[in-house]
């Protein structure tokens, strides 16, 4: 029976890969997809054994320590997102950078950007930006395309800039440092929104008619106030998230142990702005409960995948190819974003990272590739697969609470800038690999 179905026959592992992703275009549910494929093809190659092996990779991969440190940041992110301190965090912001042409743009993305440290979430952060600041946008005269592509933009911010949970599933899947992961997405994350903010800045300044500048009263606010309103809204939310960054960052605590003081510090939090109530906790834990059911079985259903797809010799084939295209480190990194990129249209990050990323894995050390490089690479390219247009979820989110008269052409259009700000990130990032790997180096040697 091995010798038949095992590490000799890897046309079955292909085929494997094959069947799954038939069975995700058909809808079916991709966890369960996973975990049936594996006991199929796995009681053909092992017999019985694959049961032993199935409770095997459940038991470890529900006692990774590591992953515990998900559904913690899930619910800090779900109590900051109920407790309205984004609608302070917005306000502080908008009355401080009141001068700077597309001033709301710009206030946006800022909020954006540091709310999506508090939560990874996209569709979070992209409806309630979308319910918050777009109608702000488009009631001082904002271009609809413009306000559109900052929402959807910004909202996709929270994949990168650390704590994302995504760096934490490839951490997990790669076997890399969560802590060395975050060291090396910090720089990436805040050089693209740095890129985001630069190129409102710009071209409203070049074209004042898409974005026109607010009342004065709402652009001149006293020097008081405007402490006042970021001392009590944007810095109590700010040293949060540095507290628990740093805690990470320096070694003072595993993830896992941050993340918990992080969700103690955002219910703490709310109860200080008087907006935690038993409603809101309760929806938190449910909404926390269902993200993190998922991405367990999702990571359950992957590992089983992955061994029986391994035993049965899957990966041969791919890395023949690969080999035999004699491709340099260069193409190599531009062949794997091309394919992360097209499966982002029908898979969401999670799926690309634990069940896609391993095949690529095995072949960094051929090409000489840091895997935490790797990483932050494609946590940047993921970002392009939910502003790329037929089928990207930060569009659809905004479209979801947008004005009817807004179109989801219209949302595409404005999105178009901000993909290509991306790619130029990209390159940037792929052109001084120090921006993502000094500091991780300068930390942990």
């Amino acid at each position: 029976m091995f010798a038949s179905w095992g590490l000799g026959n890897p046309e079955l592992g292909v085929l494997m890969l094959g069947l799954f992703i038939v069975f995700i275009m058909f809808g079916f549910p991709i966890a369960f997809t996973l975990m049936a494929l594996g006991f199929g093809f796995g009681y053909m190659a092992m017999g019985d054994i694959v049961f032993a092996l199935v409770v095997q990779r459940a038991y470890s991969v529900m006692t990774n320590d590591t992953l515990v440190a998900i559904p913690l940041f899930v619910f800090m992110g779900y109590i900051i997102e109920r407790a309205n301190i984004l609608d302070r965090l917005f306000y502080s912001i908008q009355i401080a950078v009141g001068g700077v042409p597309g001033s709301l743009a710009v206030a946006t993305l800022l909020t954006c950007a540091l709310f999506a440290t508090a939560t990874g979430i996209v569709g979070a952060v992209v409806t309630l930006m979308g319910l918050l600041a777009f109608p702000a946008m488009l009631r001082a005269g904002y271009d609809t395309r413009l306000a559109s592509g900052v929402v959807c933009a910004g909202g996709c911010l929270g994949i990168l800039i650390p704590p994302s949970v995504m760096l934490i599933l490839y951490g997990a899947t790669a076997g890399v440092s969560v802590p060395k992961l975050y060291a090396g997405a910090l720089f990436p994350g805040l050089l693209l929104a740095g890129l985001y903010v630069l190129y409102v800045v710009v071209r409203c300044t070049l074209n004042p008619s898409l974005a026109p500048r607010l009342p004065p009263e709402q652009r001149k606010a006293s020097f008081t106030k405007v402490v006042w309103a970021l001392a009590t809204s944007f810095f109590p939310l700010a040293l949060l998230i540095l507290s628990v960054l740093g805690a990470i960052f320096f070694g003072i605590a595993t993830p896992t142990e941050a993340a918990a003081v992080g969700a103690l510090g955002s219910l703490l939090l709310a109860a200080a702005y008087r907006s935690l109530s038993l409603t809101k906790l309760k929806e938190s834990v449910i909404l926390t409960a269902r993200t993190s059911a998922m991405v367990c079985w999702l990571f359950v259903g992957s590992f089983i995948f992955s061994s029986i797809f391994a035993f049965l010799g899957g990966h041969q084939p791919i890395e023949n190819f690969v080999t035999h295209l004699n491709l340099s480190p260069f193409w190599f990194l531009i062949l794997v974003q091309a394919i992360i990129f097209v499966l982002g249209w029908p898979l969401e990050w999670t799926e690309i990272v634990v069940i896609f990323v391993p095949i690529f894995l095995p072949l960094l050390d051929n090409f000489g590739i840091d895997p935490i490089f790797f990483g932050v690479l494609i946590a940047l390219n993921i970002q392009t697969s939910f502003l790329s247009p037929p089928v990207a979820m930060a569009p659809f989110y905004l479209k979801g609470i947008a004005p009817p008269h807004v179109t989801i052409n219209e949302i595409f259009r404005g999105v178009m800038p901000f993909l290509f700000l991306v790619v130029i990130a990209m390159v940037m990032f792929y052109a001084f690999p120090q921006l993502g790997l000094w500091l991780p180096n300068y930390l942990y040697g």
